[in-house]
């Protein structure tokens, strides 16, 4: 006899609860915020009446709600035993103080002064978020994350510019779980998860003469993420004098290529 249910739909089970509310296994699923984030970042255009900045705002400030805190801190705790190198990282504690200044006294064409270039010539900011105390492991991890961010643009060889953003992105991804223990990833990698593929998904949604870009983006961050050292534990500011090339070698960064995403990254509303 032949199976009425559609070849696609075999296998389900009909699914029961005594809740009266949404309920799911997943506790990204269950956050509403979250889900009203996920549905407007992937598939709203883009627009200068919000930012596309205003996206990763949005999305930590949810997640901080979201993290399994007390489960991170174990399993940091559990890869500080097992790696010399991470323990002293967080033992040492290294925390960015630099200034605008400091980097333009690199000599010209340094890694350093090339980013303070950027940031002078933009008026921009050096952090990202404020400077703060790290309370906890996580913390520390998220502060340094931060500092370094734009440095990783520089560094991996992506533009300051939305597509550009792929570089670092899919680096880190394809980096952290060469490292660290999969569930820890899996726990601290959700916002850059998130915060990267919402790019991908508009690119390819409302802007598909810059898909192949943003896909030869997300293969140049890949390369570097799978070729290189955890460069995320490194302390960056000791190559601000060297050149780029010089700074990456330094670094323990391998594969990185300069991509220019300057052009493609203009088909997005609000860089027009």
């Amino acid at each position: 006899m032949t199976d009425p249910v559609p070849y696609l739909a075999r296998g389900g089970t009909a699914i029961t609860t005594e809740s009266t509310t949404l309920v799911s296994s997943s506790v990204y699923l269950n956050e509403p915020r979250l889900r009203d984030w996920l549905a407007t970042a992937f598939l709203r255009k883009s627009g200068k009446d919000s930012p596309t900045t205003h996206d990763a705002y949005k999305l930590y400030g949810i997640l901080k709600d979201v993290f399994d805190i007390e489960r991170i801190e174990a399993l940091f705790t559990a890869e500080r035993k097992r790696w010399p190198e991470l323990d002293a990282w967080f033992a040492q504690g290294f925390s960015s103080r630099f200034s605008v200044e400091d980097l333009l006294a690199n000599p010209d064409g340094s890694f350093g002064h090339r980013f303070g270039r950027y940031i002078r010539d933009n008026g921009f900011e050096i952090d990202i978020v404020p400077r703060f105390v790290p309370r906890n492991q996580f913390e520390y991890f998220s502060l340094r994350s931060g500092q370094t961010h734009d440095l990783e643009h520089i560094l991996t060889g992506g533009g300051f510019d939305i597509l550009g953003e792929l570089v670092p992105y899919f680096a880190r991804l394809s980096n952290l779980p060469r490292f660290l223990d999969p569930e820890l990833v899996g726990l601290i990698n959700v916002g850059q998860v998130l915060g990267a593929l919402r790019l991908i998904s508009r690119t390819g949604l409302h802007y598909h003469a810059a898909f192949p870009m943003a896909l030869a983006a997300m293969r140049c961050g890949m390369t570097v993420g799978e070729q290189s050292g955890p460069y995320w534990m490194r302390q960056f500011e000791d190559a601000f004098h060297l050149p780029i090339d010089q700074a990456r070698a330094e670094l323990g960064i391998v594969g990185a290529i300069d991509l220019d995403t300057s052009a493609a990254s203009l088909t997005w509303t609000e860089y027009a």
